[in-house]
């Protein structure tokens, strides 16, 4: 998954005023204790944090 397709699929989620502050404050156990952007930044694949946020905050299949 492209990284632009990461940060869409977020907006249509969040909005676009709140996918990027949950992306950089919520901690996630689905990404090791790691935020959105730590898990980016730690090299993570998009297509394995965005299944860590739909495990986290239960997005509905259709979204996934």
């Amino acid at each position: 998954m492209r990284l632009t397709v990461f940060w869409q699929r977020m907006a249509d989620h969040f909005g676009d005023a709140y996918a990027d502050s949950f992306a950089r404050d919520y901690v996630m156990s689905e990404l090791g204790g790691r935020t959105v952007h730590q898990a980016l930044a730690d090299g993570w694949d998009a297509k394995d944090v965005w299944r860590g946020v739909c495990a986290a905050v239960d997005v509905p299949a259709d979204k996934r």
